[in-house]
């Protein structure tokens, strides 16, 4: 993994942002069209939503390390790092889907891809294993994510993130002996203790989705 290449490039998109303030507009001209799901802070709505957005950014790297280290832990690094690398590959070098798009504003799009690519890992752990390969659940910040990317564009990057990892992670994956010691060592104490500090990104920072009062309007 070449994670240090990715916070290369985010400080870079951070140094943008302190002189062309696009971020900062982008989000302004959003705050008064947000989905009613999305509940902010009465103060400083607009703060709070920058710092969720950069936050969202700047954990790219993080989780992706730590998944590498997860992944190798459990010996699945083989299958796992590939799909990854993936994630890391969306940063570095975005499909042409993204192209154009620069500063922390394109970030957001390339983080999303990351974090969706890590999220699906999760979900087909879940599906044959009962469990997530890495206990962190980042499914309220992407839906955050794909409202403020907006609803057409972001379902185009879904289709490129299940495009990326269809066949990645087939049957073979999850019959492998080491795959089904890992899922008795997720649920350990000393994992689940191990993963405290991955807090849910969008309650740390103060935004949240209302997905009851979204359904009962």
């Amino acid at each position: 993994m070449n994670t240090s290449a990715l916070r290369a490039q985010i400080q870079q998109a951070q140094q943008h942002e302190t002189g062309s303030h696009q971020l900062h507009r982008q989000l302004q001209a959003q705050l008064p069209h947000l989905h009613p799901s999305i509940q902010l802070p009465t103060q400083d709505a607009l703060g709070a939503l920058t710092r969720f957005v950069i936050a969202y950014i700047e954990q790219v790297p993080d989780v992706l390390d730590a998944a590498n280290q997860v992944a190798r832990e459990a010996g699945v690094e083989a299958q796992i790092k590939p799909v990854l690398k993936v994630a890391e590959q969306f940063f570095l070098q975005p499909p042409a889907l993204v192209a154009g798009h620069d500063g922390l504003s394109g970030l957001l799009d390339e983080a999303y891809l990351a974090h969706r690519v890590v999220e699906e890992v999760n979900d087909r752990y879940i599906t044959h294993l009962g469990q997530p390969l890495i206990p962190l659940d980042t499914t309220v910040a992407n839906l955050i994510a794909h409202q403020l990317i907006g609803e057409a564009f972001a379902n185009q990057l879904d289709e490129a993130v299940h495009h990326a990892v269809d066949g990645m992670l087939d049957e073979n994956t999850f019959s492998q002996e080491s795959v089904q010691v890992y899922r008795e060592q997720l649920s350990s104490p000393e994992t689940e203790a191990a993963w405290k500090r991955w807090p849910c990104l969008s309650s740390q920072l103060g935004v949240e989705l209302q997905l009851e009062k979204q359904r009962a309007s």
